[in-house]
């Protein structure tokens, strides 16, 4: 039996080549849209944690069951001051991270 080279990628290559290079539009489009659905599947694991409904969350926050509905499945039209009273709704600590670089 012959032996097989393979050759290993990393999942960062992958990126890079389908996706586009580190700080190419297509590659910051890629992960906004990743972090906000992972802000999204966020909302709805705590809100489950804390039994509950979407219905129950919307009325804590002020709006109907179908927004959060929308929050948890595609975060990428909502504003700021949405998340957070979310958040506050479900008694969580919120902090926000920006990092401003040097611009050359």
């Amino acid at each position: 039996m012959k032996k097989q080279n393979k050759k290993s990628v990393s999942l960062d290559e992958l990126k890079d080549k389908y996706i586009g290079e580190v700080g190419s539009d297509e590659r910051e489009q890629y992960e906004l849209e990743l972090s906000m659905d992972v802000i999204g599947e966020l909302i709805k694991n705590v809100r489950k944690e804390r039994n509950l409904t979407q219905e129950q969350l919307g009325k804590l926050v002020g709006v109907q069951k179908a927004q959060i509905s929308k929050l948890e499945s595609n975060t990428k039209n909502v504003t700021i001051a949405t998340l957070m009273k979310v958040f506050k709704a479900l008694s969580a600590k919120v902090s926000l991270n920006v990092e401003i670089e040097n611009a050359a």
